[in-house]
């Protein structure tokens, strides 16, 4: 019996096979080392099992699927478990801050296994940015001994916004207008040879972290570096709008009258946040940050607020503990019920490089709706 065609469910059509596959290959990654038999596989999608057979015979034969050992008997014929191929397949994600540029090789998985980190002048002619990030490509590829075989599947870059993510094309980035109107993705495809995606650094971080989760939250992922954004997952997806502009966070308008920002405002957070900074002022950069978190918390009303960044990574307890005493103070002055969680994504920036990777690894896995 053919089940809902829904993200949980199969459809035993032969137009949606890849769709099936996906599927199929999403359980297995899930599974991990366990494996899982070709039994639970058919239950799981709501595939019959003739249909999952065939599917994993295919993607044995791809290289994408292999036997994981044996299930113990329970009176019949032990079941064999199938598990994902890590290494059949690679993706590379790619972080364009202002001043660093930051490469990683991920697997099937979604493991690291080579990582670069390099000085990069975001404000230096589009063709050196962009040679730059094609070698840094290659390099990454290379430090990964037995992989130069392998299909590499395509490139993440992410990097500050605004940025059109569907046609891969920057606008003005904040601080750097002159990239106004450029096809990064085309250029950046043209001088790798490989499917490009683009996206924004902080979307690109909280679809990392969604998968990761699997919990189906809603949540804000609040990026403190040399620029201020936020990445939101909502009802199970990056929320992006319909110019795939949202989770520009960093120029919201806190002071009418405040210090002119990069962006051509005044009285930003952004602004008023690195200014805090800049003089060593923590605990006020955490005060603000707090403010502009509690500010979208009570107009989302979001699950969890997810800090990161490399500012934050350098004093995380001082940034959750001032972000959460406002959030805190809002929820009690409102009477607005339980806490929202504030938490910290490790490893300072490197959830963005590593989320820009899923941005091409998410689609073959089912999950486009995350990515997209």
């Amino acid at each position: 019996m053919n089940r809902s065609n829904s993200r949980s469910g199969g459809a035993n059509l032969p137009s949606l096979r890849h769709h099936n596959a996906s599927l199929v290959l999403d359980l297995l990654r899930t599974a991990g080392e366990r494996g899982i038999s070709r039994l639970e596989l058919a239950e799981r999608t709501g595939l019959t099992p003739q249909a999952v057979s065939k599917i994993t015979t295919r993607l044995r034969a791809e290289g994408l699927a292999t036997e994981a050992g044996r299930l113990a008997s329970t009176g019949g014929k032990p079941r064999t478990v199938l598990g994902l191929v890590p290494d059949a397949g690679y993706a590379v994600g790619l972080h364009l801050d202002r001043d660093e540029m930051t490469a990683v090789l991920v697997d099937l998985a979604g493991t690291p296994v080579a990582t670069r980190t390099a000085p990069l002048d975001l404000g230096a002619p589009a063709a050196e940015v962009v040679g730059a990030a094609a070698r840094a490509v290659q390099t990454v590829r290379a430090d990964a001994p037995g992989t130069e075989d392998r299909r590499v599947f395509g490139v993440g870059a992410a990097l500050p916004g605004p940025l059109d993510h569907a046609g891969g094309v920057l606008h003005r980035v904040t601080g750097f207008p002159q990239w106004d109107g450029y096809p990064l993705r085309d250029a950046l495809a043209a001088r790798t040879g490989l499917p490009v995606v683009v996206d924004k650094d902080t979307n690109a971080a909280a679809l990392g972290l969604a998968l990761r989760a699997r919990d189906g939250a809603d949540f804000a992922y609040l990026h403190l570096g040399t620029g201020l954004g936020a990445g939101l997952v909502l009802g199970g997806r990056v929320h992006r709008g319909v110019r795939t502009g949202a989770g520009e966070f960093g120029h919201q308008t806190l002071q009418l009258d405040g210090p002119p920002c990069d962006c051509g405002g005044r009285g930003c957070v952004e602004a008023l946040c690195l200014a805090a900074v800049a003089r060593g002022d923590l605990a006020e950069a955490a005060r603000v940050l707090g403010t502009g978190a509690a500010n979208l918390v009570g107009l989302l009303d979001i699950d969890r607020l997810v800090l990161g960044g490399r500012t934050v990574a350098a004093h995380e307890d001082v940034y959750v503990d001032g972000v959460r005493a406002v959030v805190e103070e809002r929820a009690r002055r409102e009477g607005t019920g339980p806490v929202v969680p504030v938490t910290v994504a490790a490893g300072g920036d490197r959830p963005i490089a590593e989320g820009a990777a899923q941005l091409v690894l998410a689609p073959l896995f089912g999950r486009a709706g995350e990515a997209g």
